[in-house]
């Protein structure tokens, strides 16, 4: 069995593109960036992002382009997909993608109204601001068994 999935979520770089084929369907191409934080074997800090090519076809397309800009959250779920062409200059080329089954949106950044809630904001219902500490969770401290993993 093959299995080929990839699920990102991410900032977008630069605002969607959005073209249509010759047989009339839409396609969006964006970019999205995503990051990882890790500490080093001497315990400094270290921070990679790394950016992925993200295509999006037929009305989901034109929902990408229409409501989606530069800085938005996007979680994308599809498939990787390897393109290549002959350029200009006689060489090929090569271009990784994601291909999108599923593009999910993000919290609207600086958005007020009906269902949106901006950071640092406080319910009117309530009495205590929304700036306080989560609750902690209590994770188990006993060792996973491998045997006991159901896969």
């Amino acid at each position: 069995m093959f299995f080929n999935k990839a699920i990102i979520i991410g900032n977008v770089t630069r605002d969607p593109e959005m073209k249509a084929l010759p047989s009339g369907a839409k396609v969006t191409s964006l970019s999205i960036a995503t990051n990882r934080v890790w500490k080093d074997q001497s315990g400094a800090k270290k921070e990679q992002t790394d950016f992925h090519n993200v295509v999006v076809f037929g009305r989901q397309a034109e929902t990408v382009a229409q409501y989606v800009k530069k800085g938005s959250m996007l979680m994308v779920e599809g498939r990787i997909q390897t393109r290549s062409w002959d350029g200009a200059d006689g060489k090929k080329n090569y271009r990784t993608e994601i291909v999108a089954d599923r593009v999910q949106f993000g919290p609207r950044t600086g958005a007020t109204g009906a269902g949106t809630t901006v950071a640092g904001s406080q319910d009117p219902q309530s009495n205590s601001p929304s700036n306080k500490e989560p609750e902690s969770i209590e994770y188990p401290m006993e060792d996973i068994n491998s045997e006991d993993i159901p896969f």
